[in-house]
């Protein structure tokens, strides 16, 4: 008798430091999903509430396995235990204890691998959702898929100076996840946005449209929403990653840097006219944002949004929070994506 062929392996990563409260329902979103083998590999940070007891309660499923630090070693050196050291499945998956994946995202993943040995990622439609809400009801776009070449998706990425992604909807083929390492630790903030390029750098990427990826779970506990709420730590970490990246990728088109430092000096200026639409320039550091961006562009008077500023700042912020006379289309907020690298949520250190 012929055997089945062997079903596609995904090992899910889950770091948790006291989310106890999160951890069932996001171990379930894993188990539950079908025409995948799969292995939950969570790792409890030295967590203070009833992690370890929950722990013990899921391990009694075979396919979940867990670990405990004795001492906090915080989250980008948990992310890289579980990515590097443990992971051993076909594909991998980086998920935060507070966030879930949706039905049926690991085979819809596996079949684009599967389809396309020179992809290394595959990501899709993440859904937003609160803290105390259940779970939105959502209108699936039409189901397909997009391949792009590394560079074109680098490229893209550079257009915007933005990640796309916010990080439980990617699946990544653990060997170009080995091959490329892990998140590094003096880019806490963009680390996400950096690694996507390196994995971009070599191999291809993949999108699958239609059903929801996963579900990010937003409240005020998130990392997200306290270590990492500057305006500046936001631009300055993500020029960082496009400064770092390409000095590490020597051999990519000069053009893409310029066109990564254009996007984020355009943000900065941007972020500046809103103060004045606003009426804001007592929160806003208007000056240090378009010295900041002086300093990422220099050519940076011949910018659209440069010469709004320069408008807005002979009316006043008093008239153009009244008027908004000179907002253009190119002064809209550019995409749904996320803004900035958007690490995964943490409450370690």
């Amino acid at each position: 008798m012929t055997e089945p062929p062997a079903r596609p392996t995904v090992d899910v990563v889950i770091p948790c430091y006291n989310y106890a409260r999160f951890l069932r329902a996001c171990v379930t979103s894993v188990l539950d999903q079908p025409g995948v083998d799969v292995r939950v590999l969570i790792i409890d940070d030295t967590s203070s509430d009833e992690t370890p007891e929950v722990v013990a309660e899921l391990t009694r499923d075979p396919r979940v396995e867990g670990r405990r630090h004795e001492v906090n070693q915080g989250h980008i050196a948990t992310y890289n235990e579980g990515l590097l050291e443990w992971a051993k499945a076909d594909y991998t998956v980086l998920l935060s204890a507070d966030d879930l994946l949706a039905p049926g995202a690991l085979a819809r993943a596996a079949e684009v691998f599967e389809a396309h040995p020179n992809v290394g990622m595959v990501y899709g439609r993440v859904v937003n959702y609160t803290d105390h809400a259940e779970l939105p009801s959502v209108v699936a776009a039409p189901a397909g898929r997009t391949v792009w070449s590394g560079v074109d998706w680098i490229e893209a990425r550079c257009r915007t100076g933005q990640n796309v992604l916010s990080s439980p909807e990617a699946v990544v083929r653990t060997s170009v996840q080995q091959e490329v390492g892990g998140y590094r630790p003096d880019l806490p903030h963009a680390g996400d946005l950096e690694m996507w390029l390196r994995i971009a750098a070599v191999s291809d990427i993949g999108y699958v449209r239609g059903e929801p990826a996963a579900y990010y779970r937003v409240h005020q506990q998130s990392m997200m929403r306290t270590r990492f709420s500057s305006l500046f730590t936001d631009l300055e970490q993500r020029q960082a990653v496009f400064e770092r990246f390409f000095a590490e990728h020597p051999g990519l088109p000069a053009r893409l840097r310029s066109l990564a430092d254009r996007s984020i000096a355009k943000d900065a200026l941007w972020r500046a006219v809103r103060a004045y639409d606003r009426d804001k320039l007592d929160e806003v550091p208007v000056d240090e944002l378009e010295a900041f961006a002086r300093r990422v562009h220099p050519d940076v008077a011949r910018l659209p949004e440069y010469r709004a500023l320069r408008r807005r700042r002979l009316l006043g912020p008093k008239v153009c929070s009244r008027t908004q006379l000179f907002v253009g289309s190119h002064l809209v907020k550019r995409g749904a994506g996320v803004v900035g690298g958007q690490v995964r949520k943490w409450r370690g250190q």
